[in-house]
């Protein structure tokens, strides 16, 4: 089986390793790629992007730049995690690769609407571009098989303590696309953080003198320093490619469907996802929320296997 998708993207650290995994996935074949400001600026993304896609030769892929900001906020970078470029400290040529001049909307519209079987949206970042796409052009409805996204927990958050990045970046962009009757799967940061490299693992891919191997190693093994101490810290996990992992290899993974509901009032719970897993759901005031498959859980070890004999081309 083909999936066939559109990866939406900010493309830092865990981004690229994304869009390697899945650009060498023999069962995914990626129409476009869209850039949104998220992780750095969206001119960052899209020539990190484009420079991913040369690493790993890639074929051509239309590659287009969106959303410079969320729909009502300003932007807010990740740098303190993904580095000043980025890519953490991997440092990559000018892609000679040019971006597609229609813009992530159109190309995103166009995509959807010339194919004759209906593609599935991976949106691995702020969701600007996606509820962009649905307002403007909400006939693609009918043409998304399903959106999976990185966002959103059923506990704790990270960029705040309730919200993840993703959602909290642009909560009302999360909000569109939660109800816009399309099949929703969030892979959310109760499994983001359980697939990760091992110190040995990562040394050896540094080592390596294949250059995928190599840049692979530097993006597992990024040392970011704690703007409050001062001290370096590292976070070995795959991350977003978990959710292109999940798509192409779900019963590695595990999945609950429950109500969910992106908090969009002003203070401390903004951004958080609310996931509704009552026996019992019942609130007199409520409409109904959008049912939506959760990723709960995941077999981390054969998650790591499959991600990196895919993008080392391990037999």
């Amino acid at each position: 089986m083909t999936h066939n998708i559109i990866l939406d993207v900010d493309t830092g650290i865990d981004d690229a390793m994304a869009i390697m995994f899945a650009a060498r996935h023999p069962q995914v074949a990626i129409k476009a790629i869209s850039c949104v400001a998220g992780n750095t600026s969206v001119d960052r993304v899209g020539e990190n992007t484009l420079r991913v896609l040369d690493l790993i030769h890639a074929p051509d892929i239309p590659v287009a730049i969106g959303a410079r900001r969320p729909l009502i906020e300003e932007a807010r970078s990740a740098s303190e995690v993904h580095g000043e470029s980025g890519l953490g400290s991997v440092s990559l040529p000018p892609s000679r690769r040019k971006l597609d001049d229609r813009g992530a909307i159109e190309l995103l519209h166009s995509t959807l609407m010339s194919s004759d079987q209906p593609i599935t949206i991976v949106a691995l970042a702020p969701q600007t571009n996606i509820a962009l796409l649905l307002r403007t052009y909400p006939e693609v409805v009918d043409h998304i098989e399903r959106i999976v996204f990185m966002g959103g927990a059923v506990g704790i958050g990270n960029a705040t303590a309730a919200a993840e990045f993703n959602v909290w970046h642009d909560p009302e962009a999360a909000h569109i696309v939660l109800n816009s009757g399309v099949p929703l799967t969030m892979y959310g940061l109760d499994v983001f953080f359980q697939v990760r490299a091992s110190d040995k693992q990562i040394e050896d891919l540094q080592q390596s003198g294949d250059p995928v191997a190599h840049a692979l190693g530097e993006l597992l093994g990024f040392e970011a320093v704690d703007e409050a101490t001062g001290q370096p810290w590292s976070n070995p996990i795959i991350g977003d490619a978990g959710a292109v992992c999940a798509l192409v290899a779900p019963e590695l993974f595990t999945f609950e469907t429950h109500p969910t509901q992106v908090e969009l009032a002003p203070g401390i719970g903004r951004g958080q996802t609310l996931v509704d897993r009552r026996a019992v759901q019942v609130d007199y005031d409520r409409e109904p929320w959008p049912d939506v498959q959760i990723t709960v859980g995941c077999r981390p070890e054969d998650v790591l296997e499959l991600f990196l004999g895919t993008v080392l081309h391990r037999p």
